[in-house]
């Protein structure tokens, strides 16, 4: 009523395991040069790639290499696993999640074959965006291997 209860800040978990970087680390100007919205990226050395957090299912890309997930305070967030793996179309990723379909940070959204990233040279680097930043005052990136919290995202009140 009084917003009171309104969340201001929201913790982004990795979304997969392995190391978490920042967007600036990735090689592709697309995501290091934040044409899309800032965030981090994760290289997973596992092929579940998971919620970094609670919202909505708004989107899956057709090739399955990208989720959109709003959440409840309105954050656009785009998971975007590997890089160049449009050109996949598909092969050696299995959906795991549903549009429309209410998710907790952590639930599995994608399987991805790893190594067939890597036999086809495709990097597994899966950037993880904020896409509309006019609600985000700031983002705190916490680097490093197996991080328990990726992103540390505080909103505009």
């Amino acid at each position: 009523m009084f917003g009171f209860n309104k969340r201001t800040c929201i913790h982004f978990l990795p979304v997969a395991k392995g190391k978490t970087i920042r967007l600036e680390e990735v090689p592709d100007a697309v995501f290091s040069q934040k044409m899309l919205g800032d965030g981090y990226a994760v290289i997973p050395s596992e092929g579940v790639i998971s919620a970094p957090v609670s919202g909505t299912i708004v989107q899956v890309f057709p090739t399955l290499h990208a989720i959109g997930i709003e959440t409840k305070e309105g954050l656009e967030v785009l998971v975007h696993i590997g890089l160049n793996t449009v050109t996949l179309k598909g092969e050696g990723f299995s959906q795991l999640c549903e549009v429309g379909k209410k998710i907790k940070a952590g639930d599995p959204l994608v399987r991805v074959d790893l190594a067939l990233l890597k036999e086809k040279n495709i990097s597994e680097i899966t950037p993880v965006l904020i896409t509309n930043m006019e609600k985000v005052k700031s983002v705190k990136i916490f680097e490093g291997e197996h991080v328990k919290i990726s992103a540390e995202v505080n909103l505009v009140k």
